[in-house]
C-alpha cells in the first residue's frame, strides 16, 4: 500500500540536462526513435540526452514487484555486500606493480612514476580466500543489478551509456534496493517481535519502550523515504539522481535515528536483564527467532538495524559521489547529502557515547580518594580515553645512570580527554590520587637504549602537576603495544611512524578489515568488514594504530583483523576518492547550493 502521495521532487531539476520537460519532449527532433535507431545518433554530442528522451518509465507495477521480490533481509545484504567489496579489492590488489596496465587511480605524476620504478615488486602474502560472492547477480538472492532488469536490457540503453554512467546507475540502484531490504527487516522487527501478543503481555510498558524505543517513527520515515525513491525510479529507467532525496530526508527527517541510536546503551542493558530475569521472555525470543521469516538471525541483529543503516547509507552516498561527474550539479547534491548524513551519524555516535560516558564518570569518581587537593572528575565535556596499570621506576634519584638499581612500583592511570590522574590502587577497589595534570601539559619520550630491564619503558613529563611544579615519571608497560598505546594517548600530537590522512599525500600504508572487531578499550577502534584504514603506527606484537578513511576516526586494533593493501595504485585511488568525498566547501559550491535552494523555493 502506498501511504504517501506522489509529489514534485526537487530532483527533477538536478539531472544535468539529461531529461527534458514535457514541452521539450514534444518539440525535440528525433523523439520517438526506436532503440535500433539510437546507434545512429552516436556522432552527436547530445547522444545521451537524445537517448534518454526516448526511454519510457518503468511501469509502477513492474517496479513494485521487483521491490517486493527482494528476498534478502538487510543483515544478509549488508554482510554479503561487504564481503563482495573485500573480494573486489583483493582482485584489484593482486595486480601488483603491473606497469603495463593503466592505473585505475588515474595518471601518475612523473615523481610517482620514478618512485615506483625504484621499488622492487613485492610478493603478496598467501591469503586465505574468502568465499566468492556475486551478491547482486545471484539469481537465488533476488537482488538484481540495474543492468539486469528486463526493462533496461530491452531498451538498448546499455549500448549508449558510458561505463562510468552505468556504474553510477548501479550505485544509485543499490541505495534504493538496499533501502527496500532494510525496510522489510525493520518491518519484521515490528510485526514479528514488538507487536507479538505474548511479548506485549510479558513486558511492562517502560521495558517495551526502552527495548523498542521509537522504532515506529524510524519505520515510518523509512517507508516514506522508500516511496519517494520508488517514485523517482518509476519516472525513467535511467535514474536521474537520488541524492537530492537523501539530502532532504537527512536534513528534515533522519533525527529519528539519533533518538533511536542514543538509547542503545539502555536498550542493550534492558535486553540482557530481561533474558536473565524473565524465563518466559527468554523462551519467547528463542521461539520467535526460529521462525523461517528470521532466516536464523538473532533478535539482537534486528535491534541494531537503524544504526547499521544510517552508517551504511553514508557509505552508499560516498559510492555515488565517487562516480558522478566532477564539478557537476549531481556532485554538489551528493556532497550535500553526504555532509548531512555525516552530521546525523556523528550525532548518533555522540548520543551513544554521552549515555555511557556519564555513567562511567560517576562510577570512576566514586572510586577515587584524593591524597592531594581534590579535582572534580565529573564534567559534561570530559570523558575517559584510557585507564590501566603501569610500573613506575622509583628510587632516590631520577638519574638514568643508576636506573638498573631502581625498583618498579605499580601505579594506576586514568587519562581523560583533558586531564591525567595518577593513582595507587588501594584495598576495596579504590584508587588513591597522588598527582594530576592537564592533558595539554603532558610530554612523552621513548628511551632509545633499552636493555632487557628497560624494555617498554618511556618517560612521562608533567609540565605542571597538582603542586604547580614539573614532574617526571619513568614508566614501564607490559608490552611494546601497551607502551605505544599509552604514548599515543598521552601525547596525541606526537609524530607517528606514518603520516595522517590530513597530510594529503597520495600514498600511505593501508589495510582493509576482513574480520569485524569490537573495541575493548576506549583507545581502540571498532572495525566493520571492508573498512579501509591508513596505518599511522604499528607494533611488533601485532597492533596497528590506524585512521579510517571514510570518517577519519582513529584507534588501535589487532593487525590479525586486517590485511594489507599492497598495490600502491589502489592505495592512491582510495586516498584520491577520500579527498574527493571530504572536499571542503568552496565559494563556487556555496553559490550553487544557494541557487538550488532558491530554485526549490520558487518551485514550491
Amino acid at each position: 500500500g502506498r501511504l504517501v502521495q506522489r509529489s514534485d521532487s526537487p530532483g527533477k531539476d538536478l539531472r544535468a540536462g539529461l531529461l527534458p520537460t514535457a514541452s521539450e519532449s514534444s518539440s525535440t527532433p528525433g523523439n520517438g526513435a526506436t532503440p535500433e535507431e539510437w546507434p545512429a545518433l552516436a556522432d552527436s554530442p547530445t547522444t545521451l540526452t537524445e537517448a534518454l528522451r526516448m526511454i519510457h518509465p518503468i511501469p509502477a507495477d513492474s517496479w513494485r514487484n521487483l521491490i517486493e521480490q527482494i528476498g534478502l533481509l538487510y543483515q544478509e545484504y549488508r554482510d554479503k555486500s561487504t564481503l563482495q567489496e573485500i573480494e573486489t579489492r583483493r582482485q584489484q590488489d593482486a595486480e601488483i606493480q603491473d606497469s603495463t596496465d593503466g592505473s585505475p587511480a588515474g595518471e601518475d605524476t612523473p615523481e610517482e612514476e620514478e618512485e615506483e620504478e625504484e621499488e622492487e615488486p613485492a610478493s603478496p602474502p598467501v591469503r586465505k580466500a574468502l568465499p566468492q560472492i556475486c551478491l547482486l547477480s545471484n539469481p537465488h538472492s533476488r537482488f538484481n543489478l540495474w543492468q539486469d532488469l528486463p526493462e533496461i536490457r530491452s531498451s538498448g540503453v546499455l549500448e549508449i551509456l558510458q561505463p562510468e554512467e552505468i556504474k553510477l546507475q548501479e550505485a544509485m540502484f543499490e541505495l534504493v534496493t538496499s533501502e527496500a531490504s532494510y525496510y522489510k527487516s525493520l518491518n519484521l522487527l515490528v510485526s514479528h517481535f514488538m507487536e507479538n501478543e505474548r511479548m506485549r503481555k510479558l513486558l511492562h510498558p517502560s521495558e517495551a519502550h526502552i527495548l523498542f524505543s521509537n522504532v515506529l517513527d524510524v519505520l515510518a520515515v523509512s517507508e516514506r523515504f522508500l516511496l519517494e525513491l520508488e517514485h523517482r525510479m518509476e519516472e525513467n529507467i535511467v535514474i536521474s539522481d537520488v541524492c537530492d532525496i537523501v539530502y532532504r530526508y537527512a536534513a528534515d527527517h533522519f533525527s529519528v535515528y539519533i533518538t533511536y541510536v542514543s538509547n542503545q546503551t539502555y536498550q542493550e542493558r534492558t535486553y540482557k536483564q530481561l533474558l536473565q530475569e524473565k524465563a518466559a521472555f527468554r523462551e519467547l525470543i528463542a521461539q520467535l527467532e526460529l521462525d523461517p521469516k528470521c532466516k536464523g538471525l538473532p533478535f539482537s541483529s534486528f535491534l541494531i538495524l537503524p544504526f547499521q543503516r544510517i552508517t551504511r547509507l553514508k557509505l552508499l552516498v560516498q559510492n555515488i559521489l565517487k562516480r558522478v561527474e566532477e564539478s557537476s550539479e549531481r556532485e554538489c547534491t551528493a556532497l550535500d547529502a553526504h555532509k548531512e548524513l555525516e552530521m546525523v551519524v556523528k550525532a548518533c555516535n555522540e548520543g551513544v557515547r554521552k549515555m555511557s560516558r556519564t555513567e562511567q564518570m560517576i562510577s570512576i569518581q566514586k572510586k577515587m580518594e584524593f591524597k592531594i587537593k581534590s579535582v572534580p572528575i565529573i564534567s559534561h565535556s570530559r570523558w575517559l580515553l584510557k585507564q590501566g596499570e603501569l610500573q613506575q621506576m622509583s628510587g632516590p634519584k631520577t638519574s638514568r645512570t643508576l636506573r638498573t638499581k631502581k625498583l618498579f612500583h605499580e601505579i594506576y592511570l586514568f587519562l581523560f580527554n583533558d586531564l591525567l590522574v595518577i593513582c595507587r590502587q588501594i584495598p576495596g577497589d579504590k584508587y588513591q590520587v597522588f598527582d594530576s595534570a592537564p592533558r595539554g601539559l603532558l610530554r612523552v619520550e621513548e628511551l632509545e637504549d633499552q636493555g632487557q630491564t628497560l624494555a617498554n619503558v618511556f618517560i612521562l613529563r608533567l609540565l605542571e602537576n597538582a603542586d604547580d611544579r614539573e614532574a617526571t615519571y619513568m614508566l614501564k608497560a607490559s608490552s611494546q603495544s601497551e607502551m605505544k598505546r599509552w604514548m599515543t594517548s598521552l601525547a596525541p600530537n606526537r609524530r607517528t611512524k606514518f603520516v595522517s590522512f590530513t597530510s594529503r599525500l597520495l600514498d600511505c600504508p593501508q589495510v582493509q578489515c576482513v574480520h569485524p572487531y569490537v573495541a575493548q578499550q576506549p583507545d581502540e577502534l571498532t572495525l566493520e568488514l571492508a573498512d579501509i584504514l591508513n596505518i599511522l603506527d604499528k607494533t611488533d606484537d601485532g597492533w596497528i594504530f590506524g585512521e579510517r578513511l571514510h570518517d577519519q576516526e582513529r584507534g588501535w586494533f589487532p593487525s590479525s583483523m586486517t590485511e594489507e593493501i599492497l598495490n600502491p595504485k589502489i592505495r592512491s585511488q582510495n586516498l584520491k576518492e577520500c579527498f574527493r568525498v571530504h572536499k571542503m566547501d568552496d565559494p563556487q559550491r556555496s553559490q550553487n547550493k544557494d541557487r538550488r535552494k532558491l530554485g526549490s523555493r520558487n518551485r514550491q
